[in-house]
């Protein structure tokens, strides 16, 4: 069995074993992190072998943490990413390179209809379909996207919202609400097999989905870092939020989509949402103007511009070709729009 895993913000990590007698066998761990001294790789090796297969990432992170010399130095390495690649040999995960990535960036569209095409695609990808996908909005008018579990009237002022022509849409992931203007914001969306996540835990796989956008912000001068549990930040501040919604169906599928600041209008963001004392004092910051930082000031490049950039970084490391939203996909997330997202049921199911 073989497993690769990113630790975040490091190297690489690769695992190959056996499973024996429900133990495991003959593990070799291998990347290109840094670790002193030599031998402390063999005492990773050897606290792995014979452990229960079923053992746990802390589990087995435990192993190794016990038998590592006093005087070990990991650069780029963490006994829980060393772990992680464990569990994902155990699962039979896929990598990023093990599938033909397909991009759909099209034209601007309604806020409901975004909601939707994500349930669909997300859809098409679980039941084999189509192929792994990323897809980067283009908004065709103010939105604020409020997360399935959040409370309507608590979140947004409808006179604000009024008074800016701003459509409130509630979307199928969790977290908080996003507030998104045409040409101010990057939105894009993956739709991914369950299997390129096998062996993460919920909160890694947010961290392993965004790393290649870290990269991509790297390649712009952007020193970025993943912010447990969702969020993309740098010195700066908080520049991005993620949602996830694993679906169900065939070998199931996991939407991941992320909105970035690219030139936030915080005045009227202000004017929109309903971000409460304790929300802010939970990030740390004084402002709602401190929390989101535009792209647009640490590029000091046009939106359309760093879009190409981060779809060129992507397409550099795992390959990307052109696609389309098919005609049976959008006549399928229209009608998703007349019976779900466009309705007054489900942007107010929590009131």
């Amino acid at each position: 069995m073989h497993g690769e895993y990113k630790v975040p913000g490091g190297k690489l990590v690769v695992v190959d074993l056996d499973v024996e007698g429900g133990a495991l066998r003959d593990v070799r761990v291998a990347g290109d992190f840094f670790l002193e001294p030599d031998e402390a790789i063999e005492a990773i090796d050897a606290a792995l072998e014979g452990a229960p297969a079923n053992t746990d990432t802390v589990g087995l992170a435990a192993r190794i943490d016990a038998a590592l010399p006093q005087s070990t130095v990991m650069l780029g390495l963490t006994s829980e990413g060393v772990a992680v690649a464990v569990r994902r040999a155990l699962a039979h995960a896929t990598e990023w390179s093990d599938y033909d990535w397909q991009l759909i960036h099209e034209a601007p569209q309604p806020p409901a209809l975004h909601m939707a095409l994500d349930e669909v695609i997300t859809t098409e990808v679980a039941q084999g379909r189509r192929p792994p996908t990323l897809r980067v909005w283009e908004w065709a008018s103010p939105a604020v996207i409020i997360g399935s579990f959040q409370s309507l009237r608590n979140e947004v002022d409808p006179v604000g919202a009024d008074r800016h022509g701003v459509t409130v849409v509630r979307r199928v992931s969790g977290g908080g609400a996003m507030f998104v203007e045409p040409g101010n914001t990057i939105t894009y969306s993956l739709s991914v097999p369950d299997a390129l996540v096998s062996g993460l835990s919920f909160a890694d796989s947010y961290a392993y989905l965004d790393d290649w956008v870290l990269g991509a912000l790297g390649d712009m001068g952007i020193k970025a870092w993943y912010q447990p549990l969702n969020d993309i930040a740098t010195d700066a501040g908080k520049i991005a939020g993620a949602a996830q919604k694993r679906m169900v169906g065939g070998s199931g599928a996991v939407l991941h989509h992320v909105t970035m600041s690219y030139d936030i209008d915080a005045d009227k963001m202000l004017d929109v949402l309903r971000i409460g004392k304790e929300k802010m004092s939970d990030k740390g910051t004084k402002s709602a103007k401190k929390r989101v930082d535009p792209l647009r000031r640490q590029t000091g490049l046009p939106r359309e511009v760093v879009i190409d950039n981060m779809i060129d970084s992507f397409r550099n490391r795992y390959g990307l070709t052109r696609g389309v939203v098919t005609p049976d996909e959008m006549a399928r997330a229209e009608e998703l729009v007349r019976t779900k997202f466009g309705t007054e049921e489900w942007t107010a199911r929590v009131p």
